[in-house]
């Protein structure tokens, strides 16, 4: 097969390959006649359908298959025959047909030159911490806080009580809202509603009105009162104080524990913990050792598409998830310049991660592989059910298989990096703000 190779910037390439139409039309044909053997249509007897029938019928989409593997194949052996190392996916499109040939022109990005990828003069922490038996009495307390009961008292509201109450708001002469009252439910010392609120609230009862100053951040949700004081007018409906359930066999029955043993019971939480440590512990190394990364290698220049692409799923990403908290984000065709530095950064370290791979020749664990499939399996109900779902979708396992590769050569570079341990506590290391 005859290829060209053209520079057409720092980072991006063209070949040009071709494919000989009658390999084409020869693979289609015996696809198509291996069809015809074993298909059923109406008015034909199986193995009896004209091939006039089969290929009106699944010629198109047999010939789109077909063609997609040979240009798969084709654009390999060009990339492989001149050693060539892309990022990325290429965009291939038609070319100009000569003497019987079909030709096609494939457009992408190559990974940098690195130089020297010398990790370690790397200076990585890496955090280290337990699950304590105090660990486990705080675990035990929040699912007795799950399973709290509420009942409505007649006084002023403490800590730990639910106060109920509608809620209208003042600012710059405007009523918000116009008409009405907005329902507002809060635990206090939950922390969940903004201080000046909380503290307001915390020795009214019901029936009681109180007015008071509130200073809303300048990102609250609400456009017209973010970075605004208002005055807040509150009107308590009803103060409830929880009672929690005693820790007995029926309790932990009530999270799996058949036999209602409090041994049996506080090793699960064990487990759990250890599983969310692990994970936590795992993502701190992976910042870590992404932030140094991207730093020492911050001059390198970066494939444009690819940082491209990265942006515009972030913001994606982003509109998302306002979707799932009630926005209706509108995306402006520049919204993903905002997320560029963040792309660029997550390519770079991305595209680092599989040199360090490459030239250290580290191939994938199966052992770890399954050991992380097991440890997101135990999450579910039915373990075994997610463990067939991932090794029964290539998508799911393919994904997977990324992640724990990424994980080893994040290990493998913290180890041979200058470091240095730094114990913390179980609530630090799990702390998604630290």
């Amino acid at each position: 097969m005859q290829t060209s190779v053209e520079t057409i910037g720092n980072l991006e390439r063209r070949i040009t390959f071709q494919l000989p139409a009658g390999q084409l039309e020869g693979e289609v044909g015996g696809r198509l006649r291996e069809i015809a053997r074993t298909a059923r249509i109406k008015g034909f007897r199986p193995g009896k359908v004209p091939a006039k029938v089969i290929e009106q019928r699944y010629g198109p989409q047999v010939r789109a298959e077909v063609l997609d593997g040979l240009l798969r194949e084709g654009f390999d052996q060009a990339v492989r025959g001149n050693d060539l190392r892309i990022a990325g996916s290429p965009s291939i499109a038609p070319g100009e047909a000569k003497d019987g040939e079909l030709a096609y022109v494939a457009t992408f990005e190559v990974v940098p030159e690195f130089g020297d990828i010398d990790v370690a003069t790397l200076d990585v922490v890496r955090h280290t911490a337990e699950v304590s038996e105090e660990d486990i009495d705080r675990m035990v307390e929040n699912l007795r806080l799950q399973r709290r009961s509420w009942s409505v008292v007649e006084r002023e509201a403490r800590e730990g009580d639910a106060v109920e109450a509608q809620t209208w708001s003042l600012v710059d002469g405007e009523r918000l809202p116009p008409e009405g009252s907005e329902r507002m439910l809060t635990v206090i010392g939950s922390g969940s509603v903004l201080p000046q609120l909380e503290q307001a609230l915390s020795d009214m009862r019901a029936g009681e009105e109180k007015t008071v100053e509130v200073a809303f951040p300048a990102d609250w949700r609400v456009m017209q009162l973010a970075g605004k004081t208002t005055q807040a007018h509150l009107t308590v409906e009803r103060v409830s104080e929880p009672a929690l359930p005693e820790v007995d066999a029926a309790f932990i029955r009530s999270f799996g524990v058949k036999g209602g043993e409090m041994e049996q019971f506080r090793a699960d939480i064990r487990s759990n913990l250890e599983r969310e440590l692990k994970g936590a512990l795992m993502g701190r190394l992976r910042r870590e050792v992404s932030e140094k990364l991207a730093s020492a290698y911050e001059h390198v220049e970066m494939p444009p598409r690819l940082v491209e692409n990265e942006a515009r799923m972030l913001a994606q990403q982003a509109a998302e998830q306002v979707r799932r908290q009630g926005g209706n984000p509108q995306l402006p065709e520049n919204a993903h310049e905002a997320f560029l530095d963040g792309a660029r950064k997550r390519v770079l370290v991305g595209l680092l991660v599989g040199e360090v791979a490459r030239r250290n020749q580290l191939r994938l664990d199966p052992a770890r592989v399954n050991e992380t499939l097991r440890l997101i399996a135990s999450t579910y109900e039915e373990p075994q059910q997610v463990i067939e779902m991932y090794r029964d979708d290539p998508q799911l396992m393919s994904s997977l298989q990324s992640r724990v590769m990424e994980e080893q050569v994040i290990d493998w570079i913290a180890e041979r990096a200058r470091h240095r341990d730094e114990p913390l506590s179980f609530q630090e290391a799990i702390s998604p703000s630290a």
